[in-house]
């Protein structure tokens, strides 16, 4: 959508300032850059109500659902973080590799405490569900860049998914420790996602 409304404005901007005295033609790139700005805000916030109507769909999970659900992001995250350390060609991957270790250790030390006092206690299930398990195997196969190609494009994916998790119950959940972890996690997952974009894009 925005390379198509770029398209339809440039031209206009193009053909005017080929006429244009300085002045003008500083009015007319300040008038451009407006442009730019508020087609990027658009996108951008239709983008956003995308996601909150996406989410505002979604059942909300129970606790136990939860902390499953969130025990096997960490564990599968941890998992493909340390296969990375070996396979993986790129410094910057292995880097954001060893990020995740540390990471995820944490977030699964908080949703354990947060499960704990729970009434009644929870807790959580870490075992890998098929999908993981075969993501697994699949990157065990690889070395170098198509490793590290693998590698950040499930980590796109999963941190998608796990900040769905987070921001889904923090808005929704019904046992208020969790609900407090989720909230305080999903700005590191959030984060996370933003680095492996970025390394997506390399």
């Amino acid at each position: 959508m925005k390379n198509h409304l770029w398209m339809s404005v440039a031209p206009i901007a193009a053909l005017a300032l080929g006429a244009c005295s300085p002045k003008v033609e500083e009015k007319a790139d300040n008038a451009l850059n407006d442009t730019g700005a508020a087609v990027s805000g658009a996108v951008n916030s239709t983008g956003n109500a995308i996601n909150n109507a996406q989410q505002a769909l979604m059942p909300t999970p129970t606790g136990q659902e939860f902390a499953d659900a969130a025990a096997k992001s960490d564990a599968f995250e941890i998992e493909a973080a340390k296969l990375a350390a070996t396979n993986a060609q790129s410094p910057e991957v292995k880097e954001f590799a060893r990020m995740m270790v540390a990471a995820h250790s944490d977030s699964t030390a908080k949703i354990k405490a947060a499960a704990k006092t729970a009434s009644p206690a929870i807790t959580p299930n870490a075992t890998l569900t098929k999908d993981q398990s075969e993501d697994l195997a699949e990157l065990k196969a690889l070395k170098g860049t198509e490793f590290d190609k693998e590698y950040i494009d499930g980590q796109v994916d999963a941190h998608e998914d796990a900040l769905e998790l987070m921001r889904k119950y923090a808005a929704d959940g019904t046992i208020a420790s969790l609900k407090q972890a989720a909230g305080e996690i999903a700005p590191v997952v959030e984060k996370h996602l933003s680095s492996a974009k970025a390394l997506d894009k390399d």
